[in-house]
């Protein structure tokens, strides 16, 4: 005879396999609270982290405008469709014409310098074969960037004109610029810092 009844034994492996499940879940809690942790680690296309920008052209002719964003924020296919030569004669409303030379570099720098992350965002004005279907990509319609964005009230972006826009990231993600998107680092000017 069984020292342990089997509904003890039952009950227990149950009861172990309940905890081990909760202790499951509070670690795969990815909501980038700690830096270390989630190095590297993908949610859908968006990642806390991107590499900085490190081409003087293109930190220079973009950045003059807005901030330089990285280019693992879209794929290659919408960083190609922009830098043509008629996109960046409208582009988003502004005229950004660049000399051939400019436009060759930068375009070589943005394609050099993303993944290929078309089959996780595709944003406006792409298709899923790049090819130009309308407006210029952004990166602010992206599904992913609407994901992580969409707890955030408009009127605390734009109705406060110390940001004005989504795009303006380097408004509230104060290392943006670094390439860090990290929720800790998220201080919306004249509410507080985000907490999710």
């Amino acid at each position: 005879m069984s020292p342990y009844p089997i509904k003890s034994v039952l009950t227990l492996l149950i009861t172990g396999t309940l905890a081990m499940g909760t202790v499951h879940l509070a670690f795969a809690d990815d909501d980038d609270d700690d830096d270390d942790k989630h190095k590297g680690d993908k949610s859908g296309w968006f990642e806390s982290r991107q590499a900085p920008v490190d081409n003087a052209t293109y930190s220079e002719e973009c950045g003059a405008c807005h901030m330089a964003y990285q280019p693992g924020l879209l794929p290659p296919q919408a960083w190609a469709r922009i830098m043509e030569p008629d996109a960046l004669i409208n582009h988003y409303g502004d005229d950004a014409s660049l000399s051939e030379e400019l436009r060759a570099e930068i375009s070589a720098f943005l394609g050099a310098n993303t993944t290929d992350v078309a089959l996780q965002m595709v944003p406006s004005g792409v298709s899923h074969a790049g090819a130009a279907t309308g407006d210029l990509p952004r990166i602010t319609e992206s599904a992913d960037f609407k994901d992580e964005h969409d707890e955030i009230p408009a009127r605390l972006v734009a109705d406060n004109p110390e940001v004005n826009s989504f795009s303006q990231c380097n408004a509230c993600h104060q290392k943006a610029a670094e390439g860090n998107y990290d929720e800790r680092w998220i201080d919306i000017p004249g509410h507080s810092p985000w907490e999710d």
